[in-house]
């Protein structure tokens, strides 16, 4: 039979980021989110946790344990904070898994035990200013000029790229192009610091405001050929896989802000009082928090399933594209049923739902648009 509890491991480590999340992040996280400010002091503390080297195997400096426990962290981390849990979710899924998953034994060696251990993050450069979510339309190009590669053009939206530990944004490059006019993409590491890598000031942006986010120009920048990462003329491709995991943890990470707009109402209708009772009272309240936790509940089975193919070696682009659909929906429309609940107390910043209400709406735009998972289902299914 299907069960879906979670084995003692898992819930074990469930547990305990649930406790660190509500001891270590929720009493900061509303000033540092204020102020727009990188959480140097939560991210050092989940690098001692492991947390960053989660999926990871332990001759890299990681925990030996799989992505679905990345998931349950997200998850857990969400309910209190989303800046904080797309830190994690880039730094790993984005930063360290395309060096694991495509790097050669050296690029694992020098790169991955800094990644794991949160003392290092790294960027992943896909989206250009002018691409959207057309990723396929790369303009930045880099040229074999002997044993290095010169690298021109821009990326946008990068997350984790402009903080100070991070150390390289592994970046899309078209590297020839073909006689029928197609492209050749391919991945190459950029370390932080090399001359011509320029990285803008950070973006002034409506949530995920504890999140790093910037826009990177390359100019003449010379790297060795060596940070080739993974075949030439394979980049877009190993970067689309990529985007097939992460599409999984950022379900995962829109359950745990859907979660925690349930939290928070939950909370504040035993206290809140109206017309003489309290507001928990009233079938009106009681049916939009049953909506809510239908929603969150729906969507958790949904990552379940597609975490469950993946690990198991199954084909899961379907599902994970069904798992993000689900689940970013669920988290907006929570994020906008919590904010109704708790009426003109929730558009002020001193209470948790208007935070989750800022940071919902880029769930349904990062890591692939609603519309582009409707097209990628579509797909799936043999519409067209």
């Amino acid at each position: 039979m299907i069960d879906f509890r979670l084995d003692e491991e898992y819930e074990s480590l469930r547990k305990t980021v649930e406790d660190f999340a509500r001891a270590e992040v929720a009493p900061v996280i509303a000033e540092l989110y204020e102020k727009e400010e990188f959480p140097y002091a939560i991210v050092a503390k989940m690098g001692e946790m492991g947390l960053f080297g989660l999926p990871f195997p332990e001759e890299f400096g990681g925990m030996g344990g799989d992505y679905f426990a990345l998931c349950l962290a997200l998850e857990e981390l969400a309910r209190v904070d989303s800046s904080v849990a797309i830190t994690l979710e880039a730094g790993v899924s984005l930063g360290a898994m395309p060096i694991y998953r495509f790097g050669s034994q050296a690029q694992k060696e020098k790169w991955l035990p800094d990644l794991c251990a949160g003392t290092a993050l790294g960027g992943f450069g896909l989206t250009e200013p002018g691409g959207g979510s057309d990723a396929g339309a790369t303009r930045t190009r880099a040229s074999l000029d002997g044993d290095e590669w010169i690298v021109n053009g821009s990326k946008a939206f990068i997350t984790n790229s402009g903080t100070d530990i991070t150390r390289f944004v592994t970046a899309t490059a078209v590297t020839d192009v073909m006689e029928n006019g197609r492209k050749e993409i391919s991945a190459i590491l950029i370390p932080s610091g090399t001359p011509g890598f320029e990285v803008a000031p950070k973006y002034s942006k409506v949530g995920w405001n504890c999140s790093d986010t910037h826009e990177l120009s390359f100019s003449d920048v010379h790297v060795p050929a060596e940070n080739l990462v993974g075949v030439r003329g394979r980049g877009y491709a190993q970067f689309l896989s990529i985007l097939d995991e992460g599409r999984v943890a950022i379900a995962a990470l829109s359950v745990g802000l859907a979660q925690g707009c349930v939290d928070e109402c939950l909370k504040y209708v035993k206290d809140r009082v109206a017309f003489g009772k309290r507001i928990g009272e009233y079938q009106a309240i009681q049916f939009k928090i049953a909506d809510m936790e239908v929603r969150t509940h729906t969507a958790r089975l949904a990552y379940y399933q597609a975490a469950s193919k993946m690990l198991r070696g199954e084909p899961f682009k379907k599902e994970a594209s069904i798992a993000k659909l689900v689940a970013s929906n669920a988290a907006m429309d929570n994020a906008r049923d919590a904010t109704q609940i708790f009426g003109g107390y929730g558009f002020m910043n001193e209470f948790p739902v208007s935070r989750f209400y800022r940071d919902a709406k880029i769930l349904e735009i990062g890591e692939g648009t609603s519309e582009v998972q409707k097209m990628l289902i579509s797909r799936h299914l043999g519409v067209a």
